[in-house]
């Protein structure tokens, strides 16, 4: 009788096991081949706006930079900002790290990267502290992102997570 019943144990968290993993597969996928979900989409949007509007504010700056969520970026970027040759100033935001933490993106990662479009605005394309100057950090903090640091804690990616409230 108790091998039966260990043996009905087992068979079941098997089954469980297997439902688990087809559905993480399922969802990945998913998340891979479709576009980011509405609300997400209109908190960048609204994001977008009041940076625009503390850029106008703060440094008089009217100039809308394109914000493009991309799935191509390698993995351990969370964003870039990008100066081409024509002048062109272009917000990317990697799509993978949306699934890690939407919060830590819109909060952190786009006043970051809209600070580096602005220094480009203004013609400061220097590579001191990789980009991370002091002029730059002073951008930052005036479009109140969180955390205006060089890199990524991935701490407070973790803490973003967990924080219930």
């Amino acid at each position: 009788m108790f091998l039966q019943r260990l043996k009905l144990f087992f068979t079941s968290i098997t089954i469980l096991g297997t439902i688990f993993l087809v559905y993480s597969i399922y969802n990945t996928h998913k998340f891979k081949t479709s576009d980011l979900d509405e609300k997400t989409k209109n908190r960048i949007t609204h994001k977008i706006l009041y940076l625009q509007s503390l850029a106008y504010k703060k440094f008089g700056i009217k100039r809308k930079i394109p914000i493009k969520v991309s799935n191509k970026m390698p993995s351990n970027l969370f964003g870039a900002a990008t100066l081409n040759q024509k002048g062109e100033i272009v917000i990317f935001l990697n799509k993978k790290r949306f699934k890690e933490s939407v919060d830590y993106m819109i909060d952190d990662v786009l006043p970051h990267e809209y600070a580096h479009a602005l220094m480009f605005v203004f013609g400061d394309v220097s590579k001191e502290n990789g980009g991370h100057s002091k002029k730059w950090q002073d951008i930052c903090l005036a479009l109140e992102g969180k955390r205006c640091n060089r890199f990524v804690d991935y701490n407070d990616v973790i803490f973003d997570k967990t924080n219930l409230f």
